[in-house]
């Protein structure tokens, strides 16, 4: 799309009913990287919008999105009003254009849309503190059981199949197949640990086909700077960012949500020792989500969830490496391997999602303390003997270790600290490159004789 020039703007602007002329500006406004936002001004400064022009490339059928926008808001709009609550504040509110649609198309194609400006409020960027990701997984449960009772499946799909996880990993086998730029000698490790997930890429898609969990009107785009919070009051008020709204799984909102809220890195952190997951906020989210939302959901929608955690995780981290295998022309990067660096962190977090109780679906919210591992932890405990010394997992590890795809991953994150790899069945040993004599206490069982140390990994209870 060309690039949005002022005069284009204004031209734009001129279109929608705003209650009289209004002034632009051609500075882009927040964070957003699809779409490009712009905020005007009533002439007389008594009032403010926000004018958008819709990526075409990504949403192809802005009318049909729009179709869904206004339908969706207005099922909100009844049901906020019923409530006695407040639906200029609590929905996104649609500016019609001067002939009376819902979206404005330009000389050159584009598709312009327009909202009321929602006064007085924040849009958080990070998680700061428990009591926002409480907040944004409260206000994220409302919106969904306020659209508990609305048809799914009259719903454009504005992005096909793009929660999808076997599609996903089906184009991920295309990229891979055709290596377009030869780097898939770069990523075997990578490739192995996808292999390994691929029959957890249908396990939702499962359920809903067996009618084990309800198709429902889901958001698709979770991330915490998707829902606005009083600023005076603290409390999430709006969700808004509503082009993916379309018919979906309770487990993909709750799931992406887990995905960019519950750790303490970037989404693209170079350094695999620095990503953790955050068992703990994990908890905090899922109460805030389910104290407004579980009213309407079954116990097999809810054990769902934890499910949708590890997937969401898993197909963003697909996506990531598809686009490098490919070229990376659909993320934006800014370094050389930086979508590599996305997968890879996405592929780590999903070693802490796939303990037990985020796996085994008849594992409650309360068993999910009960286990927790630290690659780092492992990666200070292997540096604690000479140089030459060897490293190994034992048959009686955890499953999530011995898997195949797991030690593939864990063996890309030791990859700069080992000189040899042997894989055996289900053991994994390494030999040591360059020890560090300094070790920090850390929750193994370890023997040391001479040659090696055999690290037996120990549950550790949470207080």
């Amino acid at each position: 799309m060309k690039s949005v020039t002022l005069s284009l703007l204004q031209s734009a602007a001129n279109a929608f009913d705003f209650g009289g002329p209004v002034l632009c500006d051609a500075h882009h406004y927040g964070e957003g990287h699809i779409n490009d936002t712009f905020v005007v001004w009533r002439e007389d400064h008594s009032k403010r919008f926000i004018l958008q022009r819709i990526n075409t490339d990504t949403f192809t059928n802005p009318v049909g999105l729009m179709e869904n926008v206004c339908s969706v808001t207005r099922h909100l709009r009844a049901k906020i009003l019923a409530e006695g609550g407040d639906p200029a504040r609590e929905t996104l509110n649609v500016i019609p254009t001067l002939s009376g649609s819902t979206c404005y198309l330009d000389a050159d194609g584009g598709a312009w849309r327009a909202y009321d400006f929602v006064e007085d409020t924040i849009c958080l960027q990070q998680v700061g503190s428990e009591t926002d990701f409480r907040t944004v997984a409260e206000t994220l449960g409302k919106f969904q059981n306020q659209l508990e009772d609305y048809p799914a499946s009259t719903l454009h799909e504005t992005i096909a199949r793009f929660h999808d996880t076997p599609n996903r990993y089906a184009n991920f086998e295309k990229a891979l197949a055709a290596d377009a730029l030869g780097r898939a000698k770069n990523i075997t490790s990578e490739i192995e640990f996808i292999h390994a997930m691929e029959q957890d890429c249908h396990v939702l898609l499962d359920q809903l086909a067996a009618g084990e969990i309800p198709l429902r009107v889901t958001h698709n785009d979770t991330k915490i700077n998707n829902v606005l919070i009083d600023a005076a009051t603290g409390k999430g008020i709006c969700v808004i960012d509503l082009d993916t709204v379309m018919p979906g799984l309770s487990a993909y909102d709750f799931g992406d949500s887990i995905r960019t809220g519950a750790n303490d890195c970037a989404e693209d952190e170079p350094d695999q020792r620095k990503v953790h997951f955050d068992l703990h906020l994990y908890e905090v989210f899922a109460k805030g989500y389910l104290s407004t939302a579980g009213a309407s959901m079954s116990m097999a929608e809810k054990k769902s969830l934890a499910w949708g955690a590890r997937l969401m995780t898993l197909e963003c981290g697909i996506r990531f490496l598809t686009d490098y295998l490919e070229g990376d022309h659909y993320f934006h990067i800014a370094r050389p391997d930086h979508n590599l660096d996305r997968a890879r962190t996405q592929f780590t977090l999903i070693i802490f999602c796939a303990q037990h109780p985020v796996s085994d679906t008849n594992m409650g919210l309360d068993q999910m303390r009960r286990i927790r591992v630290s690659f780092q932890f492992f990666a200070q405990g292997c540096h604690v003997n000479s140089q030459g010394s060897n490293v190994i997992f034992l048959r009686t590890a955890p499953y999530f270790l011995r898997e195949g795809g797991m030690r593939q991953h864990f063996a890309h994150i030791m990859r700069q600290h080992t000189q040899q790899l042997v894989l055996d069945g289900g053991q994994m040993q390494f030999i040591l490159a360059q020890p560090d004599a300094a070790c920090r206490e850390v929750d193994f069982q370890r023997t040391i004789d001479k040659n090696r140390t055999i690290y037996a990994v120990r549950s550790q209870q949470i207080q």
